[in-house]
């Protein structure tokens, strides 16, 4: 008899795509099939940097329209994940007051330093627990204020909750994507009522906390009619933001110590904990403390990741990627190396030019030609790689024996090798859709067709293909280089 299968539709939005992946689960069955993708291109205005909120939407009603097709006008649940801190706000009405602003938008400059004058960012730290980053939800709330929108507003919906909003008319905000906005108390797992006060930040702006696996609404009669779905439609709240579905996903072994790196535009890098870590030191670490599902806290550095490479691959009118990694390859290891984690690459345009000017400031060999770039890229990322998860592992005081990296840089055979490289520890790479297979684990636990975190891992393991990446000597070459970026 062959094993009953029950369908879900994953949304999951990146910041450079959006797709709607179908996905079909089973007791020893987890298929990921993509029903649609589409681009995600932010719009420069005279006024900023914005998403194209709308042109998002119409691809993830699309994408359901293809799914549904899939799966014969029937889907179990629908989840929606995306990228972190960014939002939109609503009117009184329910109405979208102006697209999102990109969190690339340069108008948080500043706005840390004022936050900082009524909260050091010690005692930010000790509370919320978030790295700094010029982007997130606290400072751009900031920088908004006296804004009109702002003061007309009168709910506040992450990019996945607003999603989730306009398919179901029901407002949430989903934790583990709550927990980015530097809002949330990661002990208490609730906001942060008293830092908010002193900040004049209005909480009531957000909608009810969400946790993953919580009803969300079902689809309206209009996405209904727009997407072809035969009702009721639930929708779950999954993960919702992007990377603690992507952690959801590591096909880690019960028990095992592991660290992971999801990557992707970003390579998120570090360990999976209980407890949230708030000391001095891992602040000046620059370690977040995100949460994730079943109470863990994801404590993690931000590292620039693919986005690198991305922006270099654009200025050079997108060759064939094999290519360009075979002959990467052939390049010699560790020529020159960048802090990958630097703000200087976090803005679009030049980035060919800036890895260069880095080398130059570093006395080291500047990087001329694409492969040499390319190499210098993943060399760099490999070797901050290493550096977070050491330092991952000093500050929490856990120790690992096995790097997972989930997320498209899985499929990225010559970083996975200079990660074990670099780490000296074994990388098993994959699952690649990781962010689309926990949204769909999540929902399918919902459902109660999984168990619990391990059951949701013993099933990615059994189901996906995963490759193994020993690590190869040279571990004095990888100390030379980084004490080469760290110098001043």
């Amino acid at each position: 008899m062959s094993e009953h299968l029950t369908t879900f539709a994953a949304v999951d939005l990146g910041a450079s795509s959006g797709r709607v992946m179908v996905g079909r689960v089973g007791r020893d069955t987890l298929e990921l099939h993509q029903a649609h993708r589409f681009r995600n291109r932010p719009v420069h205005l005279p006024e900023g940097l914005r998403w194209d909120i709308l042109a998002l939407y119409t691809g993830v009603l699309d994408g359901l329209r293809a799914a549904g097709a899939a799966a014969g006008g029937r889907l179990a649940s629908v989840g929606v994940d995306s990228w972190a801190v960014d939002y939109g706000l609503l009117d009184a009405a329910g109405a979208l007051l102006g697209n999102p602003v990109h969190y690339r938008d340069s108008r948080t400059e500043g706005a840390a330093e004022k936050v900082w004058a009524s909260v050091p960012a010690e005692r930010l730290y000790a509370t919320t627990g978030i790295q700094y980053a010029p982007f997130n939800t606290l400072y751009q709330l900031t920088a908004a204020r006296d804004t009109p929108q702002l003061a007309s507003a009168e709910r506040l919906l992450l990019i996945p909750d607003l999603l989730t909003y306009w398919l179901t008319g029901e407002a949430g905000t989903e934790l583990t994507n709550a927990s980015t906005t530097q809002l949330i108390d990661p002990r208490t797992r609730d906001w942060a009522h008293p830092l908010a006060a002193a900040l004049g930040i209005d909480l009531g702006l957000f909608a009810p906390l969400r946790h993953p696996g919580d009803p969300a609404g079902h689809l309206l009669p209009a996405a209904l009619e727009a997407t072809g779905l035969t009702g009721p439609v639930p929708v779950t709240a999954v993960a919702s933001h992007d990377t603690a579905s992507a952690v959801a996903a590591v096909p880690a072994a019960h028990g095992e110590r592991f660290a992971y790196v999801c990557t992707g535009t970003w390579s998120l890098a570090g360990l999976e904990l209980d407890a949230p870590v708030l000391g001095e030191d891992s602040r000046t670490a620059n370690f977040t403390n995100e949460l994730g599902i079943d109470g863990t806290v994801r404590y993690l550095r931000n590292i620039m990741g693919l986005w690198l490479l991305q922006e270099c691959v654009r200025e050079w009118g997108d060759p064939n990627m094999s290519a360009l990694l075979r002959d990467a390859a052939a390049v010699p290891a560790l020529r020159s190396v960048v802090d990958a984690s630097d703000p200087a690459f976090l803005a679009p345009g030049g980035m060919p030019q800036r890895i260069a000017d880095a080398c130059r400031a570093t006395g080291q060999p500047v990087p001329t030609t694409p492969a040499e770039t390319t190499r210098c890229i993943l060399d760099s990322l490999a070797l901050a790689h290493r550096t977070a998860i050491e330092d991952a592992q000093r500050l929490s005081g856990q120790t690992v024996d096995t790097v997972h990296i989930v997320g498209g840089g899985a499929r990225n055979e010559l970083l996975c090798q200079l990660t074990a490289d670099a780490c000296g520890l074994p990388v098993v790479a994959g699952p690649a859709e990781a962010s689309a297979l926990g949204n769909v684990l999540v929902q399918a636990r919902a459902q109660v067709l999984v168990g619990d975190r391990s059951d949701m891992r013993a099933l990615l393991s059994r189901t996906q293909r995963l490759v193994r990446y020993e690590p190869q000597p040279g571990r004095a070459s990888w100390d030379a280089a980084a004490a080469r970026i760290a110098a001043p």
